[in-house]
């Protein structure tokens, strides 16, 4: 993945993380992944801040001040880990999607940083 120039200039530590996984085994649900998504949900329950303070915390007032310089809302489109605490906090659950997507999700909201996934069979144009 290229990172536009003007994104680089005006963001100069930006950085994007890409890997490929191939022979995953993905199920519907896995047992022990919802087993850890109850204790994750649990502890982020009792450590973190109050749900009006979450935009608050360093990482997500990062990614808020990202957005708001690149023309994106984040009031109306939130940064992904704060949208998942945000759910946990207000009394909701992570979703349950699949293994793979659960445990990415269950990443960002431990970590809060924003993680995404796409399927190489599905996605159009260079890849290079």
């Amino acid at each position: 993945m290229e990172i536009q120039k003007e994104l680089t200039d005006s963001f100069p530590g930006l950085r994007v993380v890409e890997l490929t996984m191939e022979d995953l085994e993905v199920r519907r649900t896995d047992a022990s992944l919802e087993s850890l998504k109850e204790e994750v949900q649990a502890r982020i329950r009792g450590t973190t801040t109050s749900l009006s303070e979450v935009k608050d915390l360093q990482v997500f007032r990062a990614y808020r001040d990202f957005f708001w310089r690149v023309g994106v809302d984040p009031t109306k489109t939130r940064p992904a880990g704060e949208a998942l605490i945000r759910r946990i906090l207000s009394g909701g659950r992570l979703p349950t999607i699949n293994t793979f997507v659960d445990a990415y999700n269950l990443a960002s909201a431990e970590t809060h940083v924003a993680i995404a996934a796409f399927d190489l069979s599905r996605v159009r144009g260079s890849t290079a």
